[in-house]
Formats: structure tokens, C-alpha cells, sequence
């Protein structure tokens, strides 16, 4: 009986140091948020859904939810096309880790957030959309590190690392990842991240620059380079990220990575930068499809590059392509085209 106790009480003691450890690790998801109040994506990469996820999320959808997130599994999930067009309509977004978001509402464990820097007439602030709360971290620790060098990172991916000689893997992050730089070691760069200290990332994965004004200039062959890397990437609706982009986040991401900041949907990159006659387009101009032959609503965005050819990030069931600009299906919905790279 003694010993009973004895293991009765160990158990509650290891109990109550579990759930103060669970209490810990997921201090973040129950961290009261306030509308009005900024915060940063503590993930890879954030999923901003058009309402309270709660309510509508799948089982397939977990990787996507977590802290961490494993994107990867996520899309191995939905590799059947149905289960991935489902998405459509339900989800707003994406944010890479360290994006500043703006809390909009609170909903139990999920908050709707506006992430800057994706420009759209439905918030000033940015793109609105639901996430969950444990994915986001209220340190304002980047804030001190607004003026100082950075890098962005460049490749489709790239991993940060625990250390120095870049043995222990800590998170895999997405292009345009942007973090700031503490020290550079020639074939290594240490950043610091929103909420996990200091870690280091291989120079050869990144951009680095001392200031926004060296960013190099958004030119057709520049962009059209750019936009190769990711060929053969799955599609995602609502994807920014080098783990996978829809049509409109696919030209939004490339141009950003030259510091040129363009509307996040198809619609609206549509009314804006420089119209371009049918007969003048060059290499690096977006090209906009619009339902009833071109003349209805805007649906979807490619950009040219050249030869008559086009490289788009087409729906769920494809992957990131160059087509020919004649393409049935496409050509005759060819609405207008638009030029936001540098002459």
C-alpha cells in the first residue's frame, strides 16, 4: 500500500510538471491578443483562412495548424487534386516567418489578423484572414532591428540552423523570408528570429543587404530567373510561399523579391502598375485572364517570358509551368496586360 502511494504520488507530481511544461510550450496559443496590437509569424509559413478555422478545417489540414508547421506534409496530404481544390474559397492567405500582422479579432484560440506588406482594398492595414493564435509571438524583438542589415531568402527554400557548423536543423523557411543580420561569417550568417533567439543560415541560400535601397532592380531577365526556380512546384491556393504559391502569390512573391511590393490578388494587380497594348508586350509583364472572353471579371494572372511563352502557377491539379501564351483556355480569355518592372 506504502508503495502505492509512493507511485501515486510520483505520478501526480510528474503529472503536475507535464502539464506545466504543456502549459509552457503552448503559452503562445492562449496569450490574450488585442485588436489593434502587432505580432509576428512564429511559423515557416502561416495560413490565413477566410473564417474561424475552427469550423471548417479537415483532418488533413493539421500540419498547416501547428506550431511548428510541416508544410510538406501538408501538400503530401492533398495530393489528389479534389482534396486539394477544396481549399479553394476557404483560404485568404499565407505569411512567411517573422511577417508583421496586425490583430483585427479574436476568436477562442484563432485571431483574424491583416498581414502587411500584402497590399489589398479590403483592409488598409493588409491582407485580412484568420489564423491560429499559437502560431504567432508578441516579442517585438525585430522591431529594434528595423534599420540594420538583412537577408531575404532567395533559394525555394532553405533550412536555419542551431549553430554555427549547421549540424542541428531548427526550421526550414520560405523564399522572401526576411531576417535580420547579427553577424556575418563569410559561407554563414547569423539572424535573429522573432521568438527563437539567434540562428544561422547558409550564405549561399540567401540575399544580403545592408539597406531596402540595395535591392537589385526588378529587370524582365531578373524576375523571369526568378520565377524558374520554383518550376515543378505544386499549386496552392492562397500560397506565397516556396512551399507552394497560387497564380496571383506567385507574380506578388517574385516581384517582392526585388523590393517591389505589388496587390496580393489577380484582380487588383490588374487595375494597377502600366497597361500594355496586346501588340507591345515584352518579358516580365503580367498577363491578366478574365471570365466571357476577356471581358468579364479577372480570374487569374501569368507572367510573360518571352517567345510567346508564359509561366504561371495554374490550379490544384498542376504545378508551376511555362506554357505556350496560345494555350486553349487561355488565349481566349486574355483580358489585359500590365508592366511593374523597372524601364
Amino acid at each position: 500500500m506504502k508503495n502505492s502511494k509512493k507511485w501515486i504520488i510520483s505520478l501526480c507530481v510528474a503529472g503536475t510538471l507535464l502539464s506545466t511544461m504543456t502549459t509552457q510550450i503552448f503559452a503562445k496559443s492562449t496569450e490574450e491578443l488585442h485588436p489593434g496590437e502587432s505580432a509576428y509569424v512564429d511559423v515557416s509559413v502561416s495560413t490565413q483562412w477566410t473564417t474561424n478555422g475552427r469550423f471548417q478545417v479537415r483532418d488533413i489540414d493539421a500540419p498547416s495548424l501547428s506550431n511548428p508547421v510541416d508544410p510538406w506534409q501538408w501538400s503530401a496530404n492533398m495530393e489528389d487534386s479534389e482534396v486539394r481544390r477544396w481549399l479553394t474559397g476557404k483560404l485568404e492567405t499565407q505569411a512567411v516567418y517573422g511577417t508583421k500582422v496586425v490583430i483585427l479579432q479574436e476568436a477562442g484560440d484563432w485571431v483574424q489578423v491583416a498581414v502587411e506588406g500584402q497590399p489589398t482594398p479590403r483592409n488598409t492595414l493588409g491582407y485580412p484572414g484568420w489564423m491560429p493564435k499559437k502560431q504567432l509571438t508578441t516579442d517585438n524583438r525585430l522591431e529594434k532591428y528595423t534599420n540594420t542589415p538583412f537577408v531575404m531568402v532567395s533559394s525555394p527554400t532553405a533550412w536555419l540552423y542551431d549553430g554555427k557548423a549547421l549540424k542541428d536543423k531548427f526550421m526550414e523557411i520560405s523564399f522572401n523570408t526576411r531576417l535580420p543580420v547579427l553577424k556575418d561569417f563569410g559561407n554563414v550568417v547569423m539572424v535573429a528570429t522573432p521568438d527563437d533567439g539567434n540562428k544561422f543560415i547558409k550564405k549561399e541560400d540567401v540575399a544580403l543587404y545592408q539597406n531596402e535601397e540595395q535591392f537589385p532592380k526588378a529587370t524582365p531577365e531578373n524576375l523571369i530567373n526568378t520565377a524558374k526556380k520554383f518550376l515543378g512546384l505544386r499549386y496552392l491556393w492562397a500560397g506565397v510561399s516556396g512551399f507552394g504559391f497560387d497564380c496571383s502569390g506567385f507574380t506578388y512573391s517574385i516581384y517582392k523579391a526585388y523590393g517591389v511590393t505589388i496587390p496580393r490578388d489577380s484582380s487588383v494587380q490588374a487595375k494597377n502598375g502600366k497597361e500594355v497594348k496586346k501588340d507591345e508586350i515584352q518579358p516580365g509583364d503580367l498577363l491578366f485572364f478574365a471570365s466571357n472572353n476577356g471581358t468579364g471579371s479577372v480570374h487569374h494572372v501569368a507572367m510573360y517570358i518571352g517567345d510567346r511563352l508564359m509561366i504561371q502557377a495554374p490550379n490544384a491539379s498542376r504545378n508551376v509551368e511555362i506554357i505556350p501564351l496560345n494555350t486553349p483556355g487561355y488565349i481566349e480569355e486574355f483580358s489585359v496586360a500590365r508592366r511593374y518592372w523597372q524601364e
